[in-house]
């Protein structure tokens, strides 16, 4: 895996449905190194922090491969890195084989997945269309938060390196499902395991323990 773009927003101000609302997910790319603290990239930051950011979600991060899908579906003809409003664009990030817990290191961070990324209105918001929030839950494309275990810097062209994998090999596109699909049987597998990832967000851990009992 490769990082092929760093992307970095302070909350801005947008109009929708005649309000005015405060958002950060218009990321756009930055060159040179990006210095990373616990919270959040240098540069970057979060409108409402109830649902968006903290420790367990400093920095989300997205598939370049999936890519040539939404230009597909969506009938366009580019899209520019950080449109889905993550920090980190990476070549062949693979949610069925990335599993929560996982730890990386980039530049001189280190980082571990700590859950998928659920979209709310303001992904419709960036792309100017209300409907994308469901088509992208169910394109099973919701790239990973991460939390930064190690402060550190990256830049565009770092490498992505597996340092460590996550406790019980919970891949993040099976907890995904399990988390869409809570009746069935192999949902209450994957949440028992999950529930053993130490890295897992607390938010996570809360409604997956809830679900369970």
């Amino acid at each position: 895996m490769k990082v092929v773009s760093v992307n970095v927003s302070l909350p801005i101000e947008v109009e929708f449905r005649g309000e005015l609302i405060s958002t950060g997910i218009f990321k756009k790319p930055v060159a040179g190194g990006v210095i990373v603290n616990k919270s959040h990239l240098s540069g970057d930051g979060q409108a409402d922090l109830t649902v968006h950011g903290g420790e367990d979600k400093a920095v989300y991060a997205y598939s370049l491969d999936h890519y040539e899908y939404w230009q597909r579906v969506l009938r366009r003809d580019t899209l520019p890195p950080g449109q889905f409003g993550e920090n980190l664009t990476i070549a062949r990030l693979d949610e069925a084989t990335s599993c929560i817990g996982d730890h990386w290191q980039i530049g001189t961070a280190i980082f571990a997945i700590t859950q998928p990324r659920m979209p709310c209105h303001k992904l419709g918001i960036r792309f100017n269309d209300m409907n994308m929030p469901k088509l992208f839950s169910r394109a099973r494309r919701n790239g990973v938060y991460l939390k930064v275990l190690r402060e550190g810097i990256v830049a565009t062209g770092d490498e992505v390196k597996l340092l460590q994998r996550g406790v019980d090999a919970v891949y993040v596109q099976e907890i995904l499902q399990a988390y869409m699909s809570p009746k069935l049987a192999a949902s209450k597998q994957a949440y028992r395991r999950v529930l053993r990832v130490s890295e897992l967000s607390n938010e996570w851990r809360a409604k997956i323990a809830a679900r369970l009992g």
